[in-house]
């Protein structure tokens, strides 16, 4: 059974607490887009393994725009 993100599929719009600030953390994206000028171009089946989570997870990165402070967050798949 395939799976998706939730999150890459704008199915969820989750509110993250900065735990500096207590300010609403933004989604800056899957964290494998980051890896290098082309990785937001490859298949989601090639970074994925690179990225090192679980298959069942997709990993974002969230960052607060009041303090800079970022945290990697897993965001479980759901059924497609």
């Amino acid at each position: 059974m395939n799976k998706v993100c939730p999150l890459c599929n704008a199915l969820i719009n989750p509110e993250i607490q900065c735990k500096r600030c207590n300010g609403i953390m933004t989604d800056g994206g899957r964290i494998a887009d980051y890896f290098d000028d082309y990785s937001s171009y490859l298949e989601m089946s090639i970074t994925e393994l690179i990225d090192g989570a679980p298959n069942d997870q997709c990993v974002h990165l969230f960052y607060c725009p009041n303090c800079n402070y970022d945290k990697r967050i897993g965001i479980n798949k759901i059924p497609k």
